[in-house]
């Protein structure tokens, strides 16, 4: 029974962690690396954004953070082309869920050999897989959540050392998370020593200190050598970085799963403190500190978490036969249920979020003027239309001053304490804008679209719109017959419409399209859409539901 549990749990994961590609890095990942293969060289200096080699420096250090973070990923991103190039997105989607069920797996393998229990074995890999789904992400990250698993497990097994060093080399040319391998390991050296104190095998913990300090000399051999934990550090001289929600501190209200998975571990380790291994409160407050500095860290709790849980809970029987088949059916129920939902086993790319049709447009016009575009359009972009096209900024997060120029032609600001959208756009030379119009995490709109419909300029026509993006054009290609202006606010309406569809938990673009209806007085929209945003789920909001009333009588 324990053996058909585990199997179930097993196929369970890879649906869970097996949904679509459409994480807007993924292009970008996906082209640096088929640079790297063809060129054979790293992506130095920046060969995809005109702005990155003209951007002055914003802060100490950037000029390193620059390089970092065109050079830290690249095995990985040549990884991620190869297996593109072998078996296409499906290939890819296939690929990530086999090394993140691979990470829960892990977490699973040291739960059962710590406590010896197969039942706990499967439990702790499925609950890895609940705290891992929203990673299913198509970054080079997910190498760290594996390599860090890896590491875990040979030094529980305390066999096969010598296959550190190899690991760590591989892992720190595939992402610069490979630091959080050196925690894992000053853990383990840590018990070895106060064991060795102790008189309990001094050979042993030779043997581990030899080869742990192996593994981080050979990390150091990559294009940056030590420097990634003070580029770390240097992020934080970054406003560009604050910005982006992946480094926000998790909210902690209502409790997330990975808060409560820590308060469940933590207060059993408390309860069976005599007998907690001193490598697993550092690893345990470690690992915990990293999970509330940024969100992107919470992941590793699901690691730890359900191996504490494992090893250190009293109640260590098997479960009962009828309980094992009444998991097993719950288990199967659920494949069945997210294979049939179609959310398990998605063997493709989603283009719904990108820019498709304007890409399209642009390739048959062979346009190849400077191109102003939105942060999460960057990557497909460089994707579908470089060389002939080069972005003005992408996920890759190389410049502090181009995204404070980027913020200010976005959100169309003036001219007080500096240039305004204007005046940068004509900086930069910049002759088509392609964009979306909204934030869907805050719902922000971006104002440069309605500014230019709304205003009284004639310098830029519009060109092409649907429900993923406009593009705007100083001189339009041969044959192309501008649109009317005020077209824009009907693709904001179907582009929120879209994501609506695709993702009715976030209906926040509603209620800024209500409020961008309302300031131009058409009340009839504005009332519309702050409807449609009421009618799907949100919090408690009693702004809006005044709002809504008041436009209601506007509208009579």
């Amino acid at each position: 029974m324990g053996l058909l549990l585990a199997v179930l749990s097993a196929v369970l994961c890879l649906g869970l962690l097996s949904p679509e590609i459409r994480d807007s890095d993924f292009w970008w990942h996906l082209r640096t690396g088929q640079y790297i293969v063809e060129t054979r060289s790293l992506p130095v200096p920046d060969p995809f954004a005109y702005t990155t080699a003209a951007a002055p420096l914003a802060y100490p250090g950037e000029e390193g953070v620059r390089h970092f973070n065109l050079t830290h990923e690249w095995l990985a991103q040549a990884v991620f082309y190869a297996a593109y190039r072998a078996a296409g997105f499906p290939g890819l989607v296939v690929f990530r869920a086999l090394l993140l069920a691979a990470f829960c797996g892990l977490a699973g393998l040291v739960a059962w050999r710590r406590s010896g229990v197969l039942d706990r074995g499967w439990m702790a890999g499925l609950i890895a897989a609940a705290i891992a789904v929203p990673f299913a992400l198509d970054r080079p990250q997910f190498l760290t959540y594996l390599f860090l698993a890896l590491t875990v497990a040979i030094l529980e097994s305390r066999r096969r050392l010598w296959l550190l060093p190899p690991l760590f080399l591989i892992w720190a040319n595939c992402h610069g998370g490979f630091f959080l391998g050196w925690v894992v390991l000053a853990a383990y050296c840590a018990e070895a020593l106060v064991a060795r104190l102790r008189n309990r095998s001094p050979a042993e913990a030779r043997a581990l200190w030899m080869w742990s300090a192996a593994a981080v000399l050979a990390s150091g051999i990559n294009p940056n050598g030590f420097r990634a934990v003070h580029v770390l550090l240097l992020y934080r001289s970054s406003a560009m970085q604050s910005y982006l929600l992946e480094w926000a501190r998790p909210s902690l209200w209502p409790p997330p799963l990975f808060a409560l998975l820590l308060a469940a571990a933590a207060g059993t380790m408390v309860w069976a403190r005599r007998t907690v291994r001193i490598g697993d409160w550092l690893l345990l407050a470690a690992f915990a500190a990293a999970a509330f500095s940024a969100e992107r860290n919470t992941i590793f709790i699901g690691f730890f978490a359900p191996v504490f849980l494992a090893s250190y809970l009293p109640w260590k029987r098997a479960l009962p036969a009828a309980a094992g088949w009444v998991a097993a059916g719950a288990l199967a129920a659920g494949i069945v249920w997210g294979t049939a939902a179609g959310d398990f086993f998605e063997l493709r790319a989603a283009e719904w979020p990108y820019p498709a049709g304007a890409a399209d447009f642009l390739a048959s016009h062979q346009v190849t003027d400077r191109m102003f575009n939105t942060y999460e359009y960057g990557g497909y972009l460089m994707w579908r239309l470089w060389p002939r096209e080069h972005v003005f900024i992408d996920g890759r997060a190389l410049s502090d001053r181009v995204f404070g120029d980027y913020a200010r032609i976005l959100y169309n600001h003036d001219a007080s304490g500096g240039k305004n959208a204007a005046q940068l756009l004509d900086q930069y030379g910049v002759n088509v804008i392609v964009m979306n119009t909204f934030e869907y995490a805050t719902g922000t709109v971006y104002l440069l679209a309605p500014a230019i419909a709304y205003s009284a300029q004639t310098e830029w026509k519009l060109v092409y719109r649907d429900a993923q993006a406009l593009v705007w054009m100083r001189r339009p290609p041969a044959g192309v017959k501008p649109l009317n202006s005020m077209e824009v606010f009907g693709q904001m309406e179907a582009e929120c419409g879209l994501h609506l569809d695709r993702e009715p938990g976030r209906p926040r673009c509603a209620r800024s399209l209500a409020q961008t209806f309302a300031k131009i007085h058409d009340f009839t929209r504005a009332r519309r859409w702050l409807g449609i945003y009421l009618d799907h789920p949100h919090p408690s909001d009693p702004e809006a539901e005044q709002a809504y009333r008041q436009y209601v009588g506007a509208g009579k």
